[in-house]
């Protein structure tokens, strides 16, 4: 049996799951940040407890690398680096992106993420699928671009799946029903979905160094943009 753990700490809330050959044991939601990232580690130690494992039995750790929060992202790659320099499991870096590409319906077959960027920007990427039982392929990897751009250069009829969303609401179209806004129950990532594509992405030798391990952030954090900016001046 392959115990893993999933970590998503990519958005607004959340998640960490154990897993047992992919499929999920267990699963946790919290808001993310600074303040409460002391409460993943007791998280994870109860939920192994519950299943009656040790931190020494996880040999896979997927985690979902971004785009996404800044200090979200940070916090689940020092993690997950943490772990398994102590548990000696592999790590499997999961795009976030296609995290969020499996809540879309099942009737959907194009998809577009939607990832509040700030400046009427969005990190975002088109996927696509065959049907529903196949895997979301990447059309277009994610990038920093704006939602009108991006729905100006997608096929119909197009399903949207993001936390950004409800920024960029003004930016949707009022008169073509080709573009469909996804439930708001299914704009956040979750480890679940983070420990279904790792646990895949491990069979495939997908794996990456915790040395390597670096979140996927598309720009530099604001704080940073600024820094270069003034410093140009």
């Amino acid at each position: 049996m392959i115990r893993g753990l999933a970590l998503e700490t990519s958005g607004r809330l959340g998640s960490v799951a154990i897993t047992a050959d992919g499929v999920v044991v267990a699963e946790e939601t919290f808001a993310h940040g600074l303040q409460h990232a002391a409460e993943i580690v007791p998280r994870i130690d109860q939920l192994l407890k519950a299943a009656g494992w040790q931190p020494a039995d996880l040999r896979e750790i997927y985690v979902s690398a971004g785009p996404g929060s800044f200090t979200g992202l940070r916090i689940g790659i020092t993690l997950a680096k943490t772990l398994a320099f102590v548990t000696a499991a592999r790590i499997v870096a999961v795009p976030t992106v296609q995290v969020l590409a499996c809540n879309a319906p099942p009737e959907a077959r194009d998809v577009v993420i939607v990832l509040d960027a700030k400046r009427e920007q969005i990190y975002t990427a088109r996927l696509h699928r065959a049907d529903a039982a196949s895997r979301w392929v990447s059309v277009e990897d994610a990038h920093l671009d704006s939602l009108a751009d991006m729905l100006a250069a997608s096929p119909r009829p197009i399903w949207l799946v993001g936390d950004g969303i409800v920024y960029h609401e003004k930016f949707l179209p009022t008169n073509d029903p080709s573009v469909m806004v996804a439930h708001p129950d299914s704009w956040r990532a979750r480890a679940a979905a983070v420990a279904e594509l790792g646990h895949e992405m491990a069979r495939q030798g997908r794996t990456t160094e915790a040395q390597a391990l670096a979140p996927i952030y598309i720009r530099r954090p604001e704080a940073e943009e600024k820094y270069v900016e003034n410093a140009k001046t």
